[in-house]
């Protein structure tokens, strides 16, 4: 996929944490190199300059739609990586795509194998300095809204990160 206005697609990885968002992420952009807009790194950062350890609310989804915006203008690919639970956020997703007239892959990683996802969770170390994971308890009782449009759906319980990579560009190129 080259980065011109005409070839510019936004790929939007949702999914609780611990699914396998972020290493399907770092797959995509080593095969193409694309803008990679992570939120956890965002928020990280944004509670880091306040000082504040409490919730960011909707700020590091604004900021990541305004560097996404910025991105696709200039031609360039890019690629979030966010949990995305709620239907303005998706909404908001799309709207970043309409505005700079650029494709959009919607894309829900999901994790069938609820005892791998728990161990992936429990296991896994921040790879943001200072960065705090989300305990087991606290992605089991993360607000999700369902999806009610239309989107990719990936179960990393069934799928490599290599292999989802794989599904994504080929639904990029499908358009």
């Amino acid at each position: 996929m080259r980065s011109t206005s005409e070839h510019r697609t936004l790929i939007v990885l949702s999914g609780l944490p611990g699914t396998g968002k972020t290493t399907i992420a770092r797959e995509l952009v080593a095969r193409v190199p694309s803008v990679y807009l992570r939120i956890d790194a965002i928020e990280h950062a944004l509670k880091t300059a306040s000082g504040r350890a409490d919730d960011v609310g909707p700020a590091g989804y604004v900021v990541a739609y305004a560097l996404a915006r910025s991105n696709l203008a200039l031609g360039m690919s890019v690629v979030a990586d966010c949990v995305n639970p709620l239907s303005v956020t998706r909404e908001a997703w799309r709207a970043v795509a309409a505005e700079t007239s650029s494709h959009l892959v919607e894309v829900e990683v999901v994790c069938s194998d609820v005892v791998e996802h728990r161990r992936r969770v429990e296991n896994r170390e921040a790879d943001i300095a200072g960065f705090a994971l989300p305990s087991w308890e606290a992605v089991l009782g993360h607000g999700y809204e369902a999806w009610g449009t239309s989107r990719l759906v990936i179960d990393s319980a069934l799928v490599s990160a290599s292999e989802a990579a794989d599904l994504i560009w080929r639904r990029v190129r499908e358009r």
